[in-house]
């Protein structure tokens, strides 16, 4: 494919078609996470253009690519970020624009949350490992966030979190059930095991940012359930459009960058990441006597060995190091 067709990504200009709700200053970070089922056979050409044009433009982050699509988060200043956007839903390829419906949710940072920029090839955009699945063809019926609510309130309704076990033991809606996976490859034994006799019964299905259930939903469908919803936006757009005081979210909604978690209008949570077992943890349980930063937690603690614990000790002495260096160099600046 001719590089030129991706010209407009690496350009600089005041137009856009991409509009954020979110209202920030300048000096803060803006963050989008983004998809879009759709088919890109030549999608292994986009990577070299796509990670130049992020890297001219200031934008860090994460980019998946596949034949099934894109996916990712991704950073950046405000006016640069938003006009990458812009002009990912505007690339043209071969003789389409296959991005021009691309899903993204915005949200504020302090500080950036990613250090490089990344685009990666991979098998699919969100790892299912089942071959036959195509939500370009088939998924469920979505639901806004503003009518979410009375799916939550059906009892006739089987609400699903889609999401792993990690992430619902932080946060999820009222009533829903977990499939208690440890990753979305185990999402199908779910279904076998669980949801068998449900054919006839109404679902509902919710994830952070929609993929994994817009991929869940498809699942189902071509597999013969009848009456199939998701949560269009995921988790992330209802946290930022219904105010707390109407929702049925309870705790915190986590997320896949150095914030850890989310709450309602997307504030920063009250999380962090140990980075012994990778499960969040509550800021409280850092005084725990079983806490130890970079090395294990309460949940982890019994099941690290010696060696583990001395190279993470190793590990984030290093790291504590390195900081100190780079807060250094920038007050000598």
């Amino acid at each position: 494919m001719p590089e030129h067709q991706l010209t407009s990504l690496s350009k600089s200009s005041t137009t856009s078609k991409t509009n954020s709700s979110v209202t920030l200053h300048e000096d803060e970070t803006l963050v989008a996470a983004l998809y879009r089922f759709t088919a890109l056979p030549e999608y292994a050409s986009l990577q070299s253009p796509l990670r130049s044009a992020m890297q001219q433009a200031g934008i860090r982050g994460s980019l998946l690519l596949a034949r099934e699509g894109i996916n990712g988060t991704i950073s950046g200043r405000p006016v640069a970020l938003r006009q990458f956007i812009s002009d990912l839903q505007s690339m043209v390829v071969g003789t389409r624009t296959p991005l021009a419906d691309l899903d993204v949710k915005w949200s504020i940072c302090s500080a950036p949350p990613f250090r490089k920029a990344k685009v990666r090839l991979k098998r699919e955009i969100v790892t299912m490992g089942v071959d036959d699945v195509d939500p370009t063809c088939v998924v469920g019926t979505y639901v806004d966030a503003h009518d979410w609510n009375a799916i939550v309130d059906d009892p006739d309704i089987t609400l699903i979190d889609t999401r792993n076990d990690y992430e619902v033991a932080i946060g999820t809606f009222e009533g829903a059930v977990s499939p208690g996976t440890q990753s979305f490859r185990e999402f199908p034994d779910f279904v076998d095991d669980e949801l068998a006799n449900h054919r006839s019964s109404a679902i509902a299905m919710f994830c952070t940012g929609g993929i994994r259930c817009e991929k869940s939903t498809a699942y189902l469908k071509q597999r013969g359930y009848h009456t199939v919803y998701h949560l269009r936006g995921g988790i992330l757009k209802y946290l930022e459009l219904i105010p707390q005081s109407q929702s049925r979210w309870r705790g915190e909604c986590f997320v896949f960058d150095h914030r850890v978690s989310v709450g309602h209008g997307l504030t920063v949570g009250t999380h962090l990441l140990c980075h012994g077992c990778g499960w969040p943890i509550a800021y409280a349980m850092t005084e725990h006597p079983d806490y130890e930063a970079g090395v294990c937690c309460p949940r982890c603690i019994e099941t690290i060995t010696a060696d583990q614990r001395h190279r993470r000790r190793t590990r984030q002495s290093q790291m504590e190091a390195k900081k100190a260096a780079t807060d250094e160099f920038c007050a000598n600046c």
